[in-house]
């Protein structure tokens, strides 16, 4: 080793890797249909090394020790409930007492040399970015996860893809790239957003190299796909999209281009973890790099499955930053272990349903901007395009829904009125609504510069 340098190839048994976390096809061929007890003993054999990777960090050994938990607690899988659940606030203040990485990381920049590591940072929707250290390892099992969702989806080894989400601090685009050219050897063109490379441009490399797939936003997808009309291509006739996995507006996509569209679960600091399956009875866990609770958003107990809330997920792959009962605040909820139709045993969980710290009590009643997107989306002359605002009105909270359309401003009015009625019918409790010209609200969803659409502004302290 030259000078104490270990190379990314270096740092990784990829003979192990390979066989602990299967890439696609092998995976569909094999893990996927593991049954419930093979499951568990893999996840119970993992969680308990994890859980003595993760006390060695300072943030984990500190709130554990506060909370009277240690590793050798960990018997089976019922007892990772022993372990206390932090939040991204409790990461934040971490931050703040010891900036700029916080205390909570499993490597520091120091060990660059021996461990080759990237930074990635959260796309900041939800306060200050989150900075997270990876490890090669962890990038290539996240690489790994990436292409089984991928390939799932419809994605073939050998297909011409572009990657047209925005490069920037988080890890999104870059793992999407990975999971393709690693694990997929696909044919990459890494176009980035249309602030990179034109709408047209894109439209046009997607015609000429014959892309199977358009790797995006849901919204920024729909985009493309009128610029391709105002082009003179028929995005579903005239390109060559077979595969959508894209995050978002499954309805619209699936009627432009005609392709079904899957959806997906992950974020900044685990990369994909959950995906669904074609009999869409929920997206599948990656249990064997995952755990996943469900709690209650507001005091962090435990929920019976079925019943929505906030998810409190711990990984167990990574060698660098733990997520061990990290408490994300996404909403989504668990279904019992079953078989699915596909004949996986994996357990399953609902859809992403919105983030719980987004909960807004409104006269009595708990609502989630991403509910209301929901209903008034519905409306058929909407698209699934909307901002939600909460603000203060005299001496009680009001939330307002802006909803696009392209109908003609003279139905603007009229569409407010059923928008609102729709909205009060659901929730028994009145929700103004306006209704908006494209492109009106992309200051506020910062829809073509950020990773992922803003929904939703609290208004009140400001």
């Amino acid at each position: 080793m030259a000078r104490g340098i270990r190379r990314p190839h270096e740092s990784v048994d990829y003979a192990a890797l390979v066989r602990d976390y299967p890439p696609p096809p092998e995976y569909f061929e094999s893990a996927w249909y593991d049954d419930p007890d093979t499951i568990e003993h893999k996840q119970l054999l993992r969680l308990k090394e994890r859980a003595q990777q993760a006390y060695r960090v300072p943030f984990f050994r500190r709130n554990w020790d506060a909370a009277g938990f240690h590793p050798s607690q960990i018997e089976t899988l019922e007892d990772l409930w022993k372990a206390p659940f932090y939040t991204v606030d409790d990461l934040r203040k971490s931050i703040e007492a010891h900036p700029p990485l916080g205390d909570y990381q499993g490597v520091t920049p120091d060990q660059a040399c021996s461990e080759p590591m990237r930074v990635y940072m959260s796309g900041g929707t939800t306060g200050k970015s989150r900075p997270t250290l990876y490890t090669q390892w962890d990038r290539e099992v996240g690489g790994i996860l990436g292409a089984r969702g991928m390939y799932l989806h419809g994605v073939r080894p050998g297909d011409t893809i572009i990657n047209a989400w925005a490069y920037s601090t988080h890890n999104g685009a870059f793992n999407f790239d990975e999971s393709l050219y690693r694990w997929l050897n696909c044919l990459v063109l890494t176009t980035g957003s249309g602030n990179v490379t034109s709408s047209r441009r894109q439209i046009e490399l997607a015609r000429e190299y014959g892309a199977a797939a358009i790797l995006t936003t849901g919204d920024y997808l729909l985009h493309l796909a009128e610029v391709a009309r105002e082009m003179g291509i028929d995005p579903r006739e005239d390109l060559a999209i077979r595969a959508v996995p894209n995050v978002g507006d499954r309805e619209r996509i699936e009627e432009v281009f005609g392709v079904p569209h899957y959806a997906s679960y992950g974020f900044h600091e685990v990369q994909w973890a959950a995906i669904e399956c074609p009999a869409r009875q929920g997206l599948h866990i990656f249990e064997d790099a995952f755990v996943m609770h469900v709690v209650d958003p507001e005091t962090g107990e435990r929920l019976p499955d079925g019943e929505l809330g906030s998810l409190c997920v711990t990984e167990l792959y990574k060698t660098g930053s733990p997520q061990f009962r990290y408490n994300i605040m996404d909403l989504s909820y668990l279904m019992p272990r079953g078989q699915c139709e596909c004949g996986s045993w994996l357990r399953r969980m609902g859809p992403f349903a919105g983030r719980g710290d987004n909960m807004v009590k409104l006269r009595g009643v708990n609502l989630w901007p991403e509910a209301l997107g929901e209903i008034a989306t519905a409306h058929p002359k909407a698209t699934e395009d909307y901002f939600v605002r909460a603000r203060r009105s005299g001496n009680r909270d009001e939330m307002i829904i802006s909803v696009v359309s392209q109908a003609p401003e003279s139905e603007y009015e009229t569409m407010r009125v059923e928008l609102e009625a729709m909205l009060k019918e659901r929730l028994g409790l009145r929700i103004q609504a306006e209704v908006v010209a494209p492109g009106a609200i992309d200051d506020w969803t910062e829809i073509h510069t950020a990773p992922k659409p803003k929904r939703f502004r609290d208004e009140r302290d400001a």
